[in-house]
């Protein structure tokens, strides 16, 4: 069974840490769309576009560091006119640092699910970020349990870590059992101090296999830079170990055309999913 999740972009760009990963902040003047707030009527347009297109899970993502007052008002009303024009939808929040409180707010208005990737291993994190902790990150994936909302987290392969890093943030994950893994593959950018992806192929693919064997209870959802880490074997993904991808567009990147990813599950005699098991 594969499950399928698309990205709503809803406030892009502007963000003042300095992820070197990342071309929503503002230190790095990335060419990309940048605006404050998209429409609700605009978000939930796309929502029926992605459940047309399949996908259970729909993720409303914000940049910046994390939530606000002004920032979870927003988010709350999106997300309940999401679900009240299609409630079987899963709704995800993707909105950074955030407390129990603010969490469980989110979750009276709708929202299923909670991302927050630690990125990396905490040891690598201090070589990526300087603005904020990879101890902030984790604490919120603790909060996003305790708050009774399913939680997806994962994180960014070939930024320059070493194994032993990628080994300690699976091992990171395993002591936080998501519900939902996301595997992001980096994507190069050349505003970006990280200038090239450093992972090949078949680590890659290596490292769906072992996530998958580490957390076997988990859904393995490959994610961001799917398409160019994986190219014209793509299909492979999913022998390796994933059950579940992103459709359409990413946040600042062009994906896949959602009707080309359906065409090749179906054609390798998979099932997608109808609806969220949680």
């Amino acid at each position: 069974m594969i499950y399928l999740c698309a990205i709503s972009n809803i406030s892009s760009g502007s963000c003042s840490e300095d992820c070197s990963f990342c071309t929503q902040s503002a230190r790095y003047h990335a060419d990309i769309e940048t605006y404050r707030q998209k429409s609700i009527e605009e978000v939930v347009k796309e929502a029926k576009k992605a459940r047309e297109n399949r996908a259970i899970g729909f993720c409303l993502v914000t940049a910046g560091k994390g939530m606000t007052d002004s920032k979870l008002e927003y988010v709350s009303r999106t997300a309940m006119a999401v679900k009240k024009a299609l409630p079987d939808l899963n709704i995800i929040a993707c909105n950074g640092t955030a407390t129990l409180e603010e969490l469980k707010e989110l979750k009276n208005c709708g929202v299923g699910s909670y991302n927050h990737n630690l990125e990396s291993s905490e040891n690598y994190y201090k070589q990526i970020c300087s603005t904020h902790t990879w101890d902030e990150r984790y604490q919120t994936c603790e909060n996003v349990k305790v708050a009774g909302l399913n939680l997806c987290s994962g994180g960014i392969f070939g930024m320059g870590e070493r194994i032993e890093d990628r080994l300690s943030m699976i091992s990171s994950l395993k002591e936080l059992q998501p519900a939902s893994i996301a595997m992001n593959f980096f994507h190069p950018n050349e505003a970006l101090p990280i200038k090239s992806n450093s992972l090949n192929i078949e680590d890659a693919f290596n490292l769906i296999k072992y996530m998958k064997k580490e957390l076997k209870d988990s859904r393995i959802m490959v994610a961001g830079g799917r398409e160019r880490m994986f190219g014209d074997r793509v299909t492979e993904i999913f022998k390796a170990g994933a059950n579940s991808i992103v459709i359409g567009n990413y946040l600042t990147t062009s994906g896949e055309a959602p009707n080309k990813d359906i065409e090749m599950i179906e054609s390798l005699g998979l099932e997608i999913a109808q609806t969220c098991d949680g």
